[in-house]
């Protein structure tokens, strides 16, 4: 074999073009080789393994790409930072089937050297109904649908003076006669118009579904999405974000293109004996709002009578800051066991949605241990971590192996992870 064959690997790339900008891929990578700045996500090559434990959850086959290329050309980060469009393939991609490629080799940042591994499943309930994902989208028949705005509330309090910092809107969009279906925990993809810096239309932006299957007025070929204004990208900078700005300052009669739905985990299971345990900060909220109303639906109408129980820690700065208080407030107890935590309230200790699990242990051992009980989380990557710790610390402190109930949370569908 010659000497520039066997100078060949296989380097892992994300197609720009594809991409939704989720954070699934960056949240499931067991070795950190995944990270993105304010346009793209990329890999590593010094950290990739060949895993591919991002590859299935990715909702558009985005991260399922790779390139030939020489070790010592191998494509830089920065370099990946600045695409809008993947490489061409190279001459020597033909040859792929005749040479064994070099796989690229972990740096000594491993699974094992990570405070927690990721146990996020990559399965569905097996109760979960069966979705469709990608009806639109750069690899569909149809490249988008266009939805029209029927509904735009804000629905975090308005304070004197506060500066719209945390401006978070309910948008409902109807889509007429066109089918888009969608379940609980699903989400679509919104595109933005006009260019960006470069000349080129913007990417989409992911956005989690805030309504139950039958829509959010019941009936009708719509559904919710609970959207907050950006004005700081991910590094504290301040910025105005394109597709949340653009989205909360929407009127009725206002046209949105979409794409998707996407997802096929982060899936409601439907037995009436599943408990679900839904755990988020902010917006991350939209897929437990869905959750809960469509279990609401059910009981309300009589359609479905419920054993299983619905466990909500919900967190924000302030109560202020919190979509969709009100409302919460108004739902029985008997309902839905409410856990609320603040961190930013003058006077007060700083709480986040982890201290409020290690009080509810007990409750929460018994989630962990009942296989009806499944746990949904969604928010801040911030708070990834801090979840998964605590959920690890009430398993230990219980004498229980978390390794063997986190693999089989993995297995069975029970635990879903959607941080960003």
């Amino acid at each position: 074999m010659d000497a520039t064959v066997t100078n060949l690997l296989k380097q892992h790339l994300i197609d720009p073009e594809i991409c939704i900008r989720c954070n699934t891929c960056e949240a499931i990578c067991p070795v950190q080789a995944i990270t993105h700045d304010s346009r793209n996500y990329v890999v590593d090559i010094d950290k990739c393994n060949w895993c591919n434990d991002c590859i299935s959850p990715c909702p558009t086959g985005a991260i399922d790409n790779a390139r030939l290329v020489k070790r010592e050309a191998a494509y830089t980060l920065e370099e990946q930072c600045s695409w809008d469009t993947l490489p061409g393939e190279s001459d020597l991609s033909e040859r792929l089937s005749q040479y064994e490629l070099e796989v690229p080799q972990a740096s000594s940042v491993t699974a094992s050297s990570l405070p927690i591994q990721n146990p996020s499943s990559q399965v569905p309930p097996w109760s979960a109904a069966t979705p469709y994902t990608n009806l639109y989208g750069p690899k569909a028949p149809n490249k988008s649908i266009t939805a029209t705005v029927v509904g735009n509330v804000r629905v975090t309090e308005v304070t004197k003076g506060d500066g719209q910092d945390y401006d978070t809107h309910h948008l409902v969009l109807d889509f007429g006669a066109a089918p888009f279906p969608v379940l609980e925990g699903q989400s679509i993809g919104v595109i933005p118009p006009g260019l960006n810096d470069i000349g080129r239309p913007h990417h989409p932006r992911q956005y989690s579904v805030a309504s139950p299957r039958n829509g959010e007025r019941p009936g009708y070929n719509n559904l919710s999405l609970t959207i907050k204004r950006v004005l700081e990208d991910h590094t504290g900078q301040r910025v105005r974000g394109i597709a949340s700005n653009f989205m909360c300052d929407l009127k009725v009669g206002d046209k949105v293109e979409v794409i998707g739905p996407f997802g096929s985990t982060f899936l409601m299971p439907n037995h009436p004996s599943s408990s679900i345990v839904m755990i988020c900060t902010g917006t991350g909220s939209a897929p437990m709002r869905a959750m809960t109303e469509w279990r609401r639906r059910l009981t309300k109408s009589g359609e479905q009578k419920h054993s299983g129980r619905l466990m909500l820690f919900f967190g924000a700065r302030t109560q202020e800051e919190l979509p969709y208080f009100g409302p919460l407030t108004n739902l029985p107890k008997d309902f839905i066991d409410i856990n609320l935590a603040f961190s930013r309230v003058p006077g007060e200790p700083k709480t986040y949605v982890q201290d409020l699990m290690r009080q509810r242990a007990a409750d929460l051992l018994g989630c962990l241990l009942d296989p009806n009980c499944y746990f949904f989380v969604c928010g801040l990557k911030s708070m990834e971590e801090g979840v998964l710790q605590a959920l690890q610390d009430i398993a230990q402190t219980a004498g229980l192996e978390w390794t063997a109930i986190a693999s089989k949370l993995k297995q069975l569908g029970r635990l879903h992870l959607e941080t960003y």
